[in-house]
Formats: structure tokens, sequence, C-alpha cells
């Protein structure tokens, strides 16, 4: 007999099936308020230093987007797989209802590329450095809007009503597809009951192409109901939130999602987070700034350069030069190489330790609670800036940000541990090898350390 959460879980994604008018209610309010915190601000005026969250569109839209939004879409993913991409992302709604109307071409094989989730994730959150989204609308606009441009371009040229942006191209799918691995829910697709129903079942109308028939990874599925009962075979269940990542087998393990978590999620983000608040960061622009000053070469000094291009809000005093955007794109590169590579090296290492070629992509996934970790509390510095900034002490951040650190960095090393325990080798191999994964990872607890306990 099935247990009350099973069946509560089988309902529920059953009812997402049977309501998926409610479902579409939902996403075009989303759309509506995304739209309107997108678009309204950046036609404003700058906040006031007296300006509060409570009584500014601007901040409001800010602290939205930035201190709730993001932070906790990346929680959900990590919670409920990718239901914020089947149920609530404006991108998505909008990408698949255009593509239901517009030209209906196939998807080209450059779009399919492996390489894309990587280069997105990259270059937006690079260039978002650059032109301060976290702070002023006009940036938001910009790089969210015109993510949002392109996902309604790219539905409207490809695909038939399907998500062809969401698939290959959205700058976070690299991301959602990492994080949505630690679901402690999926849909399942039961093979045996799947082969025992009738051909000619119609098939499900699928918005992210996930073959339905071998659904077992919660990576590409958006979780949007709309398969659930399929053939009698399909349903939303419980699992162990580390059953997706040990049942991984080194063949399916991808280097590109691989390279995406150590040089991108642990490199470029953690880059991107902290050039702000590093006394490297200060210390090495001082120094280069003194060196041209002394050569008389002032171009690199000037802060002529658009806002759509690198920072310009004189009417706040907050304005980039030519050498800031240039140090900016160098400190970020630096600790995406310095840290990307210290992890992958280390991975390597337990790879040879074991003597398994290819391990070392597999083991890359362990890895994810710290990266999903890592990606949240860099998030949630904005969260706490604005709060502080409106008054409450919020004494309790430090001691949480330690015991998140502790608890992802372990339950990394104990996903490690699992992995290591199924290859055959000697016991003192497994013991090195696993110290090198750990090793490892110590550099994202060492960046974030200083981050938030030394600096």
């Amino acid at each position: 007999m099935r247990s009350a959460p099973a069946l509560f879980l089988q309902g529920l994604g059953d009812a997402m099936q049977r309501h998926r008018r409610v479902i579409l209610g939902i996403q075009w309010t989303v759309v509506v308020f995304y739209l309107a915190l997108v678009l309204a601000p950046a036609f404003l005026p700058l906040p006031p230093q007296a300006a509060h969250l409570y009584d500014n569109l601007t901040l409001f839209a800010q602290f939205m987007f930035w201190g709730i939004w993001w932070p906790f879409v990346m929680v959900s993913m990590m919670l409920m797989g990718r239901v914020w991409c089947g149920v609530f992302c404006p991108e998505g709604a909008l990408t698949e209802y255009v593509s239901r109307h517009g030209l209906g071409r196939a998807i080209p094989r450059w779009m399919r590329w492996g390489g894309w989730p990587f280069i997105a994730f990259a270059s937006t959150t690079i260039y978002g450095q650059l032109v301060s989204v976290y702070e002023y609308p006009k940036a938001v606009l910009l790089i969210l809007g015109g993510s949002t441009v392109m996902a309604v371009a790219v539905g409207f040229v490809y695909g038939r009503g399907k998500r062809v942006w969401c698939r290959h191209l959205c700058p976070a799918n690299g991301v959602f597809r990492l994080l949505a691995r630690l679901a402690p829910v999926h849909f399942h697709t039961d093979p045996e009951a799947w082969r025992g129903t009738p051909r000619g079942t119609p098939a499900v109308d699928c918005a992210p192409l996930v073959d339905i028939r071998h659904l077992s990874s919660m990576a590409a599925c958006h979780a949007c109901g709309r398969c659930s009962g399929h053939r009698s075979a399909v349903k939303l269940a419980s699992r162990s939130p580390n059953e997706e990542i040990l049942s991984l087998k080194d063949t399916q393990a991808s280097p590109w999602e691989a390279m995406l978590l150590v040089y991108g999620v642990l490199g470029i983000a953690m880059g991107a987070f902290q050039w702000s608040a590093s006394p490297w960061f200060v210390a090495l622009k001082q120094g280069v700034a003194e060196w041209l000053v002394e050569r008389n070469f002032f171009i690199l000094l000037q802060d002529n350069a658009p806002w759509w291009l690198l920072t310009h809000y004189p009417e706040v005093n907050d304005v980039f030069t030519w050498l800031d955007g240039l140090l900016i794109l160098f400190y970020i590169g630096a600790t995406a190489l310095a840290v990307g590579s210290w992890i992958l090296l280390w991975l390597r290492a337990a790879q040879a330790i074991l003597r398994r070629p290819g391990l070392m992509w597999r083991l890359a996934y362990s890895l994810v609670p710290l990266a999903g970790t890592s990606v949240f509390l860099g998030l949630s510095m904005l969260t706490v800036t604005l709060l502080r900034a409106e008054g409450f002490a919020l004494l309790w951040v430090a001691p949480a940000r330690i015991s998140l650190l502790v608890l992802a960095a372990g339950w990394s090393g104990w996903l490690a541990a699992r992995m290591i325990r199924t290859v055959k080798a000697a016991g003192w191999r497994r013991t090195l090898s696993w110290i090198a994964v750990m090793t490892g990872s110590s550099a994202t607890v060492f960046a974030w350390s200083l981050m938030f306990f030394v600096w």
C-alpha cells in the first residue's frame, strides 16, 4: 500500500495536468508583474538617499529581482526542481506562446551545441558586472529585457509551441540543470507501465523537448505537470536528493556541464560577487593607475564610456573608467581561472589516483551542493545589504553563512565519498582520491571566508 505522502505527490502532479489553465494564469500574472518591474523603473529618476523599499518603485524592483527573485529561484531549483521554469518563468511563457504562432522552423544544428549554457552564463554574468545590473534599472532593462527579447525572437523563428530558447540558449539553463539534480521530488516515468499501454496514445506536448519515455532526471524537465499520468506511467514522486547525482555513470557526465560548474558557477560567479569588496582589486587599480599617470597615459583613466557599456551615472557619483572595466574583466577572469583550475587539477588528481579515465567529470557533480550554496550566498548579499539599509540588524547572518558553507562542503564531500566508493581500488587510493576532491573544493570555502570574515 502506498504512503500518504506518495499519494499526495502523485495527486499534486495530476492536478497540475488537469488544471493547466490555472498554471497559464499564474504564468501570465508573473509576465505582467515582471514587465512592469523591468520597464517602469528604467524611465524613472534614480532614488534619492532617503528612499525606502516601500516608497520607491526602483528600490522595490531592485529588491524583488536581486533580493528575493533570483536568490530564492536558485533555492527552489534544489528543493523542487525546475518548477520555476514550468510554472512561473516569464521568458518561458512568452517564448512558448510566440512559438505557437511563429515560423516553426527546425532547430539548427549550431544551436544544439553543448557549450552554449557556459557561454551564455559567462557573458551575461560578466556583462552584468560591467554595467552594474544589481544597482541600476537601465542595466536591468538592458540585460533581463534583452534576454526576454531574444527569447521571444527565438520562439518566433524556431519550434512549434516549444521552448527552444529555454532548452538551448537561456543564460540560466545550465545552472538550473545542475541544481535541479538535487531536487527531492521529480517526475518519473515507469518503463514497465509505459510498455504496458497500447500504441497510438497521443504524445504529450512537452515544451522543453524532454524525452518523456525515458524521463528520470530533473535536469531538463520543467516540472510543468503536463505529462503527469501519461500512459499511467508518469508521476510526481519523492526521491533522495542524492539519487540523481549518485546514479550518474561516467559516460553520462557532461564535460560541458562540469566546466560550467567549475569555471562558471564556482569561478566566474565568485569573481563577480567578490571584486567590488576585494582589497586586492583596489590595490591593483591604484597601482595600475599610478603607473599610467607616471607615464602620462590618461586614456584608460577617462570615464566617457556610455552606460550600456560601462557603469556611468555621474548624478550619483558612480562612474567607471575604461581602466575599471578592464580590471573587472581581469579580476573575474583571473578568479575563474584560479578557482576553476585549482578544482579541476585536484579532480584530475583524484581520477589519476584511482586510475579511472573519465571519472573527473562525474566527480565534478559532487560539488553541485557547494555550487548552489555559493550562488545563493552571493545573490543574497544584496538582500542583506538592502535590508540593513532599512534598519534590520540581521545579527544571525554571519552564523547562517558559516553554517551553510559547512553544510554544503560536507554534503559535497559525502557525495564524493559515495562516488569514490563505487570504484574498485585499494582503500588507500580511495582515501587519497577523496582528499584530492576536498582539497579542490577548499578553494570555494576559502574564497567565501575571505569575503565574509576577513575583508
